[in-house]
């Protein structure tokens, strides 16, 4: 076993949670139910189906073309976000609630993964010769679940919270989402190259999510409307 490999692996884990279209999809289940374990479920959904990829699955999956449902799923979390901006709700906490948690963000990961194989997947599968491809895909996974688990956490603490800042933080990160996940789709739809916009787009997501989340902190009304 290539220790050294391990590491790349972990890292090239590490950036691609740090990808727009992870963060934008995370945040976005947040609104619904904002559990801290969406971006941990994300991550292993989408470890998985790299995990079979690095495993030579790519070859049974590689004559399923999937790449058509990338856009839908983003006009979906932008019309879901958008439906729940315009008309808000409280969180129920319901069994049916608690079910979706471990299955939307998941399926998510997993239909991310085959409807858009990245160039990270692709470079994890190129080292899987040199590696075995469960410690590849492990490796890989670790690496992306506490990036997009971090994101989670703190896209469920900023829903969670309450006061004044608190609400406009989530409508603001609502908005983001939406805008986001309708650029990616229409970009899907035109056939446009994004290059390396995802990992930029992500990286400032990520930063715009950690401000709000400290602002909301700050909030000097916070604890009068948490005892309230």
């Amino acid at each position: 076993m290539q220790y050294s490999t391990l590491v790349l692996v972990f890292a090239l884990g590490l950036r691609h949670g740090l990808d727009a279209d992870h963060l934008a999809a995370i945040d976005g289940f947040a609104r619904f139910r904002p559990s801290r374990w969406n971006g941990i479920l994300f991550a292993l959904g989408h470890g998985g189906v790299v995990t079979a990829l690095a495993a030579g699955v790519h070859g049974f999956l590689g004559k399923i073309d999937l790449s058509w449902l990338f856009p839908w799923l983003f006009l979906g979390v932008a019309g879901a976000n958008l439906l729940r901006l315009v008309r808000p709700r409280r969180h129920r906490h319901t069994a049916l609630g608690r079910s979706w948690i471990a299955l939307g963000p998941l399926t998510m990961g997993v239909l991310l993964a085959v409807s858009f194989e990245t160039v990270t997947q692709l470079s994890a599968l190129a080292l899987a010769q040199h590696t075995g491809p469960l410690w590849l895909g492990a490796a890989f996974t670790l690496g992306m679940t506490i990036t997009d688990g971090i994101d989670g956490l703190l896209a469920a603490r900023v829903q969670q919270s309450r006061g004044a800042r608190a609400a406009i933080a989530s409508r603001a990160m609502g908005w983001v989402v939406v805008v986001v996940s309708t650029g990616f789709a229409l970009a899907h739809f035109t056939g446009r190259d994004t290059g390396s916009i995802p990992l930029v787009l992500g990286a400032m997501l990520f930063m715009a999510l950690l401000a709000l989340r400290i602002w909301t902190l700050r909030d000097p009304h916070a604890a009068q409307a948490e005892a309230a």
